[in-house]
């Protein structure tokens, strides 16, 4: 099916392939390098990795990622990192494919509306060890609530789970979804992270409590994440709960601090929520997003260098000798935009979505943008990688140095020195340094569709 040839992918293809797109995991991708040898180099541009924890580009780029320590069991692959495809939109270097969770009608949530009952939760944890240590908390709930679970067991109740839960054991898709339409709360244990059980929970009208981490979990200090192609900082079970839904819908809290816990269960008992799911979850949603990458994502055209000095600008009267600014001040904003007289090269996100911001000193291009309520583009790195953009930002640079390194292009305010990334590969929006000032590219996104910029359709 792969079309590979004989030898082990030694003899080149030449025959067009019978497909586009080829949708795998990292698993499929070390089986077709196994037998499509030298074959696959030729049509890994077709390839969308499917990728719950997402890939970044430091830890892609084989060469860069072996000489600097980024170098793990997973990445290193050398695609466009726009090949990896997240289930939830945490890594803006990836592109975020997600997943659909069912949609109710308006008859079927005011019908879950009518039959909640106010004092019942459900836990998130099928396996008895995820209850381990847990008492304390639960004890807590147990005042307030009637507290069920779906653990699985084969003859004997597993002791780890207290006697007053009202295990159901585990439970069909359409049991545990009557059990979610009837609870009130569904509480996590902090595991397992950014699963699709709480999108579930919500959709069914529950309220998500889940615990906040600190420090935040990571590849640094975590056994779960160590050698993930990721340096991502985890601060709860589900960010995009926290950050893209939050209350009243979901609640994130200090699990080892009892007052706060406690607080959270009495304002949950009070609270009345409708059922909801994020738009980017329903089947037209992620239709719609898929669409997009599908008509506008090609990675097998290599991306012309961008030249400023090669770009139209029309002056006052309409000429094109005019030399003016490619970025400009935009209303209300520290940000700088596309200059309206320059005219754009073609790209998907338009860069009429453009949003060109400095982070602080170690702080990454994610959260730059995201403090700014905006997501970092990693398409638009090439645009702004440019003395133009520096000049744009009143950067004083007393040298301007093309290096290969991941936080590039940025500068450092002590030294009054400036970077440019020399390898297009490792634009990342992830890297922070403590020494240096990043260059961003932010956009602006669809409400509830943060894939897409505004003009992305």
């Amino acid at each position: 099916f792969l079309g590979v040839p004989p030898g082990r992918g030694s003899c080149p293809l030449t025959g067009p392939l019978p497909f586009d797109l080829i949708y795998t995991d990292y698993h499929g991708l070390q089986q077709m390098k196994q037998h499509m040898g030298l074959s696959l180099k030729k049509h890994k541009c077709h390839i969308r990795v499917i990728d719950t924890f997402g890939t970044e580009p430091a830890y892609n780029h084989e060469e860069y990622a072996t000489l600097h320590g980024y170098r793990t069991n997973w990445g290193y692959w050398n695609l466009n990192a726009r090949q990896y495809m997240t289930m939830f939109p945490h890594t803006p270097d990836n592109s975020f494919m997600g997943f659909v969770s069912e949609e109710l009608n308006e008859t079927e949530k005011r019908r879950i509306q009518l039959n909640k009952v106010d004092n019942m939760a459900v836990v998130y944890g099928k396996e008895a060890s995820m209850w381990k240590g847990k008492e304390g908390f639960l004890q807590i709930l147990h005042m307030y609530m009637e507290v069920h679970g779906t653990v699985y067991y084969e003859t004997q109740r597993p002791p780890e789970v207290p006697a007053f839960v009202k295990n159901h054991g585990l439970l069909p898709q359409h049991e545990l979804q009557q059990l979610l339409r009837k609870a009130k709360l569904f509480i996590g244990f902090g595991f397992p992270y950014e699963g699709p059980a709480p999108l579930e929970a919500i959709a069914n009208g529950c309220i998500f409590l889940q615990p906040k981490f600190y420090p935040p979990h990571s590849s640094l200090n975590h056994e779960f994440f160590r050698g993930k192609p990721t340096s991502r900082e985890v601060a709860s079970q589900h960010p995009y709960a926290e950050q893209y839904i939050g209350r009243p819908h979901v609640m994130t809290v200090d699990y080892n601090n009892s007052v706060e816990f406690d607080s959270a269960i009495r304002e949950i008992m009070r609270t009345k929520v409708e059922p909801y799911l994020p738009y980017e979850y329903t089947c037209e949603g992620m239709l719609e997003r898929v669409h997009a990458y599908i008509q506008h994502q090609d990675f097998c055209i290599p991306e012309p260098p961008f030249i400023p000095a090669n770009i139209s600008r029309s002056g006052p009267e309409g000429g094109s000798r005019f030399t003016g600014p490619l970025f400009v001040p935009l209303p209300n904003s520290t940000a700088l935009g596309w200059a309206s007289h320059v005219t754009a090269p073609l790209s998907w996100p338009p860069l009429s979505s453009l949003r060109l911001l400095v982070s602080q000193e170690d702080q990454s291009c994610v959260e730059a943008c995201q403090f700014a309520g905006l997501v970092c583009e990693p398409t638009h790195f090439r645009f702004i990688n440019n003395k133009e953009a520096l000049r744009g930002l009143d950067v004083q640079c007393e040298v301007v140095d093309s290096e290969i390194n991941h936080i590039l292009p940025a500068f450092s305010v002590m030294r009054q020195e400036c970077g440019l990334q020399r390898e297009p590969l490792l634009f990342s929006c992830a890297g922070h340094s403590p020494k240096y000032r990043r260059l961003c590219p932010c956009r602006d996104f669809r409400q509830g569709q943060v894939a897409l910029c505004r003009d992305c359709l």
